[in-house]
């Protein structure tokens, strides 16, 4: 029964496919939007930097051609002739004949500061020359220097306190223009300094290589922070350091005006402030002040626009991005349903094709908590079928597993023993074929042969009493006789029989923390076996560094309270000793330290062929353990680090019967 509720996969993986793609198609577009605008406004600001490196280089050309004009002008022969038609007639050529536009000419008499000729009003453009005191009584005028710059700014400044400077660099409908005026000095026939040639000219007039450059307009300040022209025709020279300190939005120009007096060009750090809910940015550049009682400042030229203007190109791109966001839209619309009829179609056929087959219903029906109804009405036909192939394969894959492990222990256990068993053999046949055939020449000789027979005899019974050991265990039939023993006693003659070995490798022999008097229920045969075998593995694997056996007593585990050991069940305390063995060997690595008490199975095959041995040694020690009530573990850091075995009995209260 199909529940209620749930909507189909097919409208799922469409909503889903929809949800993925728009916001990702609408943040590419996002993107791109960002970046086209930061790429306008990057290019708009390196061609008003451009602007300002134009007008700066254009106030600075005029300037030089004005004073080359003005020298030359002051040596025409008509301000010799002391005729004052010769001189109006002259002064009204050069005002038309100069290439720079001149508001007016005059020629001033020094000394009585009385216009000689004009071709403006009958006011003086400007007091007394500094030049007059410091100019040579001589006739070589050659030095452009002498030519003395002022700039013409008005008398009354604007005090209109709702005009700000922001509002000043807003670009209205008049001409900028930086009017300026040059003095050069005229000297009569006599040599004599008599007059003062003197030139008002308007600058900063748009040049033609300008004119396909973004639209700007031009703002010239000193370095006082004065502003010496704009784009308004209100009087100008306000400070622009009193606006700013008054009004937060003047910070971008702040910040402008001191990169341009420390020559700093900023790409990455716009260069732009807002007022009026108007975005202004600036390219800008300084140049050295050509004023004559300002040598040594700067000003600072400005090229501003709004940003409106600036972007202006990216209407144009909106428009383009969003007639392509609709069409992505609906392609990606038209091509998600395409896609979600695609995968959903396989998935309906077949929910149609097990709804029709009765004999796939399964009898236990699997959770129905899914959100897509189709796989509720398909979990409905198979879910039974699936579980128990699942479960079949997975006995299958268990048992498969397992034999093949099996096989592969079998396998290496068979291979080792057979080396470990053929080892000894070869031995004892080598020694005594040697003695045998007459080999040896003394009868101390004949004696070491045999002991190495002896010993290789020994070996091979050990290798053969642990496969029957493992055989018994496996067949249930290894049984222990627990009796109380000592401890210490049973340790001591380990160490004895341990030692020599030890010794012999060169490794240092801790046995100094030993508990004395412990009483422990055991089978003192199969303790001893452990013991040795677990000393001894300590000694094979170790090369250099040191063994340590101590015990410890402990609290016994509450799991171990209740269980019994034979007879001496009534006897055992709460307490339990742990005997740890140490060494400093070749250690384990972690990954295989859960094989180490399986049995048949060894951690690395080379290292038991090169030290010897069947690998059953942990295994059998750990039956043992258990048929006696205890435990044995092992825990190594890793490989070349060393190994700790320890090993665990309950202790018995009173004395050995």
């Amino acid at each position: 029964m199909v529940k209620l509720g749930l909507s189909s996969f097919r409208r799922i993986l469409l909503s889903r496919l929809l949800l993925l793609s728009v916001p990702v198609l609408l943040a590419g577009v996002y993107v791109t939007y960002t970046k086209a605008r930061s790429l306008l406004l990057d290019s708009a600001r390196q061609n008003l930097t451009e602007s300002a490196v134009l007008h700066a280089q254009s106030i600075q050309e005029s300037i030089a051609a004005l004073k080359a004009n003005l020298v030359s002008a002051s040596e025409a022969v008509a301000l010799k002739s002391e005729s004052p038609t010769a001189y109006q007639q002259f002064v009204e050529q050069l005002a038309q004949l100069l290439p720079h536009p001149i508001d007016c000419v005059q020629l001033m008499e020094l000394q009585s500061k009385a216009i000689a000729a004009s071709t403006c009003a009958n006011q003086l453009l400007t007091n007394r020359p500094t030049f007059v005191s410091s100019v040579q009584q001589s006739q070589s005028f050659a030095n452009r220097s002498q030519v003395e710059v002022t700039i013409l700014l008005p008398k009354h400044p604007s005090r209109n306190p709702s005009t700000t400077l922001t509002s000043q660099l807003y670009p209205p409908k008049s001409t900028s223009k930086l009017k300026l005026v040059l003095s050069a000095p005229v000297y009569n026939r006599s040599g004599q300094l008599q007059f003062a040639l003197i030139i008002q000219s308007a600058l900063l007039q748009t040049p033609a290589s300008q004119r396909q450059i973004l639209s700007s307009y031009p703002v010239v300040i000193n370095q006082e922070g004065q502003v010496l022209t704009h784009h308004y025709q209100e009087p100008v020279a306000q400070k622009i350091t009193d606006k700013i300190n008054r009004e937060e939005e003047q910070e971008g120009l702040k910040r402008v005006f001191g990169k341009a007096i420390a020559q700093e060009q900023d790409v990455a750090e716009p260069s732009y402030w807002i007022k009026n809910n108007v975005e202004l940015t600036a390219g800008y550049t300084s140049i050295p002040s050509p004023i004559t009682a300002e040598l040594g400042q700067k000003w600072v030229i400005l090229a501003v626009t709004p940003v409106d203007i600036a972007l202006a190109g990216l209407k144009e791109i909106q428009h383009v991005l969003l007639i392509f966001t609709c069409g992505l839209i609906g392609a990606t619309l038209l091509a998600t349903m395409y896609v979600a009829r695609e995968l959903a179609r396989p998935l309906e056929q077949l929910r149609d094709y097990a709804l029709n087959q009765s004999q796939f219903l399964p009898y236990d029906r699997i959770p129905q908590n899914f959100k897509i109804r189709e796989v509720n009405q398909l979990s409905e036909a198979f879910g039974g079928m699936i579980e128990r192939m699942k479960h079949w394969a997975e006995e299958l894959e268990a048992t498969w597993k397992e034999a093949q492990t099996a096989n592969k222990f079998k396998n290496e256990f068979l291979a080792n023993t057979s080396h470990e068993l053929r080892t000894p053999l070869n031995a004892i046949i080598g020694c005594l074929r040697l003695i045998r055939d007459g080999f040896c020449d003394n009868r101390e000789e004949e004696i070491d042969f045999l002991q190495r027979a002896d010993h290789a005899a020994m070996h091979l019974l050990e290798i053969i009493n642990d496969v029957l050991d493992m055989a018994k265990i496996e067949a249930g039939k290894l049984s222990v006789k627990i009796e109380p023993i000592y401890l210490w006693e049973l340790l001591d003659e380990v160490i004895n029989l341990q030692t020599i070995p030890i010794q012999q490798k060169g490794l240092e022999f801790h046995t100094s923390d030993l508990h004395q008097g412990i009483i422990v229920p055991a089978d003192p045969a199969k303790l001893k076996q452990v013991l040795i075998n677990v000393v001894g593995n300590a000694t094979k694997f170790t090369d250099n560094g040191s063994i340590t056996i101590k015990t410890r007593i402990e609290p016994l585990p509450l799991s171990q309270n209740n269980r019994s050991f034979a007879k001496a069940s009534d006897l055992t305390s709460h307490s339990q000793v742990v005997i740890i063995v140490k060494d400093t060997g070749i250690g384990i690595d972690l990954s295989q330290q859960k094989k180490l008490f399986r049995p048949f199975v060894m951690v690395d095959g080379s290292t038991t062929r090169q030290c010897g041995g069947t690998g059953l040694g942990l295994a059998i020690s750990r039956n043992l353990m258990e048929m006696m009530g205890g435990s044995i573990t092992l825990v190594s850091p890793g490989e070349g680090k060393g190994s700790t075995v320890k090993i665990t009995l309950p202790i018995i209260d009173g004395k050995r019967e």
